[in-house]
């Protein structure tokens, strides 16, 4: 039968039985945790004749499908009174509060494999155990109830009638889906130079499994150049899912857009934009309780139907479509989303939902993972992202405010604990503000466990509604954090002290994020990492967890030498010489500007350095337009600043901004909105202490630690914000470098052929 519909036990149960409301992020009472230690501490005490993890197999034929549902039941127990099959499930909660009828999805899920086993041995009559653990006390709590295989069979067809129809349009989806993935043609009527030889780059390597490392230069079409022959690779049953990363909301704007013109030209695709939770929350406070937002009360309740409407109805799934249906249905969109991001076939968000081990989608399996490519655009950023996300940091006010806020209680003694271990650091700081640890304390990494044990307890027994909860929360998230990185620490990190006055911070800091990048990726069936400043490239393979047998590609650029106009100004911007800079760059920018009038940007490496030049350009008074880009720019100040980018204007206008911001990366002034782009200094990311323990760990290991930690990260912001200039093949304009390392041979080399053949203004 071809509608064969591959289903594990507990997604289908899950499906079918989740109900009830969204509560405060924190979800421990509501679905018990399957724990891998109290699975063996109860599987140790199995008579000798019960298995442990026995894989059960079973099929159904309803609606015209065929189910075929498998799983791994906790315990298989033989007994005088008949087989039992047991589930385990642990909780850090009271066992008293532990009925039987408290969790039907557990009893769900336990009778799901009695019926395979009923079923696979002919047998009349089955046990069904449910053994819940308590993981502080390992006490246990266990139910047992008796079914026969007519009840059994009953159950299991009643389960399916409910999960029939969401998998009936999988079905027919998938097969709509792969017809028109097949037929599509590429959706421009020509490939611009360079895209069909990073499609064909593309498409080679997720049939054949592999990883691709792309260098693309900007204005290429990446986007379309990737998506593309992702969607034809699901053509042609090479594949099922695309994750399309990024980290700006300009482009995954792109990629929407990329997957609109596809499904204009036939294809269709479900495709999902998963936008942050402080973005895309209806209520203004932002917490997720039935008591403080209607839409996460009883949420469980209606998402079955939310989701099959919007996947019944829409093809894009963009932030406005979701919370259109969010308010239809009474969801929260940004839960609802994330339900989206499973049943889709193309998935549109940031880097931390698959790399981030503290947000990334928990519930996709590895048999999913191994059908799905990761494209992960503007690669270039991961590096830094990888090393915030694989760090955790804790900090001594927090628990501080605990001890006075929860005395007594258990969460007072161990917040008092932890508090009383940051007071030793600060003791042990002799005044000075670092310290650096060899290893990682292992007495503090027990003290932040059991505080984490407590917190769960409070938390469990309904804590989350008292007045000072949110303290405890953060705490609990910041504790849990620490935690899970604590479990990858290795010699790729590093853990110090920072103490100011009476606080003290202790953060293990990821100095090589390569190996947690790689395992986080390597389930997955192939991986395309590409930008159009992975250069060096030895350097981002090697940050990005390359190995030796991966893909790489580097397409050149499709755009004449010709159309850019590139000078550098061998000036010094380096620290100690910025003031005396400041006077030569206004009259440089002057110079240029009333020679050729136009649109510019000039991008500077710290907004101090900006506000100075700024300051003294404003005092000379050109009578030149001026914008200058502001910290924490709201979404619509953003767009204000841009639309000023007009072509054809009466008067040039000069927009200051700063490199490795919001105007440097992902924006698109084509034409005479733009005509030249002035670049001050190299890019060096500011000293600090973080920075010399990068260059510091490499140098130890024999690299450059220096051009590791500085110069490349560097030389990636002025490509990036360079790349703002040329985006077509008409495109003309000027570069303006303003630095006398341009002219040394190492930062020539890392430019851009086309910029190579520069003049000295």
């Amino acid at each position: 039968m071809d509608d064969q519909i591959k289903i594990a036990v507990r997604p289908l149960v899950e499906y079918v039985y989740r109900s009830g409301s969204i509560e405060s992020g924190f979800r421990s009472a509501s679905t018990l945790t399957e724990g891998t230690k109290a699975h063996r501490k109860i599987q140790k005490n199995y008579d000798e004749d019960a298995e442990s993890e026995v894989f059960l197999q079973t099929e159904m034929v309803y609606d015209h499908l065929l189910f075929v549902i498998e799983g791994r039941c906790d315990g298989l127990l033989r007994t005088k009174e008949g087989f039992t099959i047991d589930e385990i499930k642990s909780t850090s909660g009271n066992l008293r509060d532990i009925t039987e009828d408290t969790y039907p999805v557990h009893w769900a899920q336990a009778k799901c494999y009695a019926y395979m086993y009923i079923k696979q041995h002919d047998l009349t009559e089955m046990n069904v155990q449910l053994t819940y653990f308590q993981k502080e006390s390992e006490e246990t709590k266990k139910f047992r109830k008796s079914y026969s295989f007519q009840e059994l069979e009953d159950f299991m067809f009643t389960l399916l009638e409910s999960y029939a129809p969401y998998a009936k349009w999988i079905k027919e989806h998938e097969r709509e889906l792969k017809k028109s993935a097949r037929n599509l043609q590429f959706p421009y009527e020509s490939y611009r130079n360079g895209q069909r030889q990073l499609a064909a780059s593309v498409y080679k390597t997720i049939v054949e499994k592999k990883t691709l490392f792309a260098t693309a230069p900007t204005g290429i079409g990446k986007t379309v150049s990737t998506l593309f022959p992702a969607v034809k690779a699901i053509g042609e049953g090479d594949l099922k899912r695309i994750f399309y990363l990024t980290a700006r909301t300009t482009t995954r704007q792109t990629a929407e857009e990329a997957f609109r013109l596809m499904v204009n030209k036939g294809l269709n695709v479900k495709s999902v934009t998963i936008t942050a939770k402080d973005k895309i929350c209806f209520t203004e406070d932002k917490i997720c309780t039935k008591e403080h937002c209607p839409f996460a009360d009883g949420f469980y309740d209606r998402i079955n139907d939310a989701v099959l409407d919007i996947l019944s109805n829409e093809t894009e799934m963009s932030r406005k479509v979701i919370e259109t249906y969010a308010r239809k249905h009474m969801v929260c969109p940004f839960e609802y989303s994330l339900e989206l991001a499973y049943a889709s076939d193309a998935v549109i968000c940031d880097y931390n939902y698959i790399f981030d081990p503290r947000v990334s989608l928990k519930r996709m399996f590895d048999e999913t993972k191994k059908q799905t490519v990761l494209l992960v655009d503007e690669a270039h950023n991961l590096v830094d992202r990888a090393r915030d996300m694989y760090s955790a940091s804790l900090e001594k006010r927090m628990f501080l405010e605990l001890k006075r806020l929860y005395k007594p209680s258990q969460v007072f003694e161990s917040a008092k604990l932890i508090n009383d271990f940051f007071i030793r650091l600060r003791k042990q700081s002799d005044g000075e503000q670092y310290q650096v640890l060899q290893e990682i304390d292992e007495e503090f990494n027990e003290l932040v466990e059991k505080f984490i044990e407590d917190a769960e307890q409070v938390l469990q027994r309904r804590g989350s509604e008292r007045e000072d909860a949110q303290a405890l929360l953060d705490a609990y998230f910041a504790a849990l954090s620490w935690s899970r990185i604590a479990k990858l620490y290795d010699e790729q990190y590093v853990t110090y002290i920072e103490v100011n006055r009476n606080e003290v911070m202790i953060k293990m800091f990821c100095l090589d994020p390569s190996t947690v990048v790689y395992q986080a990726g390597k389930s997955f069936k192939s991986r395309v990492y590409f930008s159009a400043t992975l250069s060096p490239l030895h350097y981002f393979m090697m940050m990005l967890g390359g190995k030796e047998e991966d893909y790489t590609v580097s397409i050149p650029s499709p755009f004449a030498k010709e159309q850019t106009d590139v000078k550098v100004q061998p000036l010094s911007t380096r620290y100690r010489d910025r003031e005396g800079s400041v006077l030569p760059i206004v009259r440089s920018l002057e110079a240029v500007i009333k020679k050729s009038p136009g649109n510019y940007i000039i991008f500077f490496p710290s907004y101090q350095y900006m506000n100075r030049v700024f300051e003294e350009w404003s005092l000379c008074n050109m009578g030149i337009r001026t914008i200058i880009q502001g910290p924490g720019m709201s979404e619509f100040e953003r767009e204000d600043f841009l639309i000023k980018f007009q072509p054809d204007q009466k008067e040039p206008l000069l927009a200051f901004a700063v490199l490795g911001g919001i105007f440097s990366e992902g924006v698109d002034l084509k034409g005479d909105r733009l005509n030249g782009v002035f670049l001050v200094g190299v890019g060096l990311p500011q000293i600090g202490f973080e920075r010399e323990l990068i260059k510091d760990y490499f140098s130890r290991n024999g690299q450059n630690g220096y051009d590791i930690a500085y110069v490349f990260p560097g030389m990636n912001k002025i490509l990036q914000a360079g790349g703002r200039l040329i985006r077509t093949e008409t495109d003309t304009g000027i570069i303006m470098l303003f630095d006398d390392r341009y002219l040394q041979p190492k930062y020539k080399k890392m430019m851009p052929d086309e910029w190579r053949d520069f003049q000295i203004f």
